[in-house]
């Protein structure tokens, strides 16, 4: 694999900035938390804070940030999506929150609602990881998709509302030594989305293997560019 000749940089936007990479291999997340309490205040939100913690152990390439916090509408949540591919430039857009059965769960139908293409490989493998924890795993129904404009292009993707269920996706199944760093039994969803990322025009992502390995075909591996 390419050395990153870098340090690990997370830098956070202001809700009103477009994003602008600092580095050609910069990637632009937009991070959103659906839930009527939590944006209302009533509790505090743990979605966001994870997934960051988590995207700042799992990145080894640089990377910048924008979060939402919104109730679950489903015209509001499309009205973000589009907000943060469109208009902040996003490359990749991760929400948490509103998957479930409920009818106020409107989560996917809202990310369908503005996608240009399904990509139902990420939600069947995060329910695929989860059942190995619970059986209400099929209950989920997270989605994935990407977003296309005449020049730009992201993949948004549906997690868990739980940070332990968020970090089991993304990082994947490890068998009983996983705390000394364990065979993957069943990959996470988060070693397909440089790859991916690179498909539809965007930053090259690397990642820390010790967390979760991105995989590659060899012919797509390059070394980083020069800042």
């Amino acid at each position: 694999m390419p050395t990153t000749p870098w340090k690990t940089t997370m830098t956070t936007a202001t809700p009103d900035t477009k994003l602008k990479r600092n580095h050609p291999d910069e990637i632009l997340i937009g991070l959103v938390s659906i839930s009527d309490r939590a944006s209302t205040g009533v509790y505090e939100d743990k979605g966001i804070p994870a997934l960051q913690e988590w995207l700042g152990a799992a990145l080894s390439s640089p990377w910048q940030v924008v979060t939402r916090l919104i109730q679950d509408d489903a015209p509001t949540i499309s009205a973000t999506l589009t907000e943060l591919v469109d208009e902040v430039g996003c490359d990749l857009v991760l929400t948490t929150g509103g998957t479930g059965p409920s009818r106020r769960d409107v989560t996917p139908e809202a990310t369908l609602a503005v996608a240009t293409k399904e990509m139902p490989g990420f939600g069947e493998q995060m329910r695929q990881i989860s059942l190995n924890f619970v059986p209400t795993a099929i209950l989920s129904r997270q989605v994935a998709v990407i977003r296309e404009t005449a020049d730009h292009a992201a993949l948004i993707v549906n997690l868990p509302g739980q940070p332990k269920s968020i970090k089991e996706t993304l990082e994947g199944l490890r068998d009983a030594d996983a705390e000394a760093g364990g065979t993957v039994k069943v990959p996470g969803i988060f070693a397909a989305v440089p790859y991916c990322i690179d498909l539809i025009g965007g930053p090259y992502v690397e990642t820390n293997a010790e967390v979760v390995k991105a995989f590659r075909p060899k012919s797509a591996v390059r070394a980083p560019r020069q800042a």
